[in-house]
């Protein structure tokens, strides 16, 4: 199976990187680059059904995360709070169905209200999915989809020997949602940092050194261009 030239990348996840660093090159605090971002969020999910992607999945919060300063933290917390308060009614309005990956049980409860009340929202929107990975981590979602797999099989509900690569991935946060076709960082870092770690098996990955606050909807098409030129072989062998 190959994908030729003028194929589409429908599915696209990005891991949103550089927006401290865009704010400490302008001698500005951390918390404005990440301002910054949130507002390129909005450019580029519009961007979506223009350029031919169906979906847009992005790295907002990981697992890790938690590990910067108190006040970034809470800087950030605050930010996902006001992005959701101040984007719902247009994200409702341009047909965005958005859904939010990750562990909700370490967020706060006025967060969590505000995450289930979007999605509820925009259920019935079928423009663009996005996709918010928000206290995410790829291992952590393996390790609680193998809990649920495990509570299954030892409530009966599950036979052992029906686990494989389809019957697993139900158990995934993402189980609604299609393989990603192509993964961008910015900022120039060649990393993936637990980023959907099963979904991206046979993904193609484009690291560029543009920082995420700079990552324009012209940026954005010369990316999925240079998707479109690939042939993707998924282990098979060209005919």
């Amino acid at each position: 199976m190959t994908k030729t030239s003028d194929s589409r990348a429908r599915h696209v996840a990005i891991i949103m990187d550089g927006n401290g660093r865009w704010a400490q090159m302008r001698g500005r605090p951390r918390l404005v680059g990440h301002h910054m971002g949130a507002k390129r969020v909005k450019e580029i999910v519009r961007a979506c059904p223009d350029l031919g992607v169906s979906h847009l999945t992005i790295f907002a919060f990981s697992t890790e995360n938690w590990k910067r300063t108190q006040t970034e933290v809470a800087g950030l917390m605050r930010l996902f709070k006001r992005y959701i308060r101040r984007e719902a009614h247009d994200l409702l309005a341009e047909g965005v169905r958005v859904r939010f990956i990750g562990d909700r049980v370490k967020l706060e409860p006025a967060l969590v209200d505000l995450m289930d009340n979007l999605e509820l929202m925009t259920a019935g929107n079928t423009k663009v999915n996005l996709t918010i990975a928000l206290n995410y981590g790829g291992r952590d979602e393996v390790a609680r989809a193998a809990r649920r797999l495990a509570h299954d099989v030892a409530a009966g509900k599950l036979d052992p020997r029906q686990i494989n690569d389809e019957t697993f991935p139900k158990y995934l946060d993402t189980y609604v949602l299609p393989d990603p076709d192509l993964v961008v960082r910015t900022s120039g870092e060649a990393r993936i940092s637990n980023f959907l770690l099963w979904q991206s098996a046979y993904a193609e990955y484009e690291f560029i050194d543009t920082l995420w606050p700079d990552f324009t909807k012209e940026v954005f098409a010369g990316v999925l261009d240079r998707f479109g030129s690939r042939e993707r072989r998924f282990g098979a062998v060209p005919v």
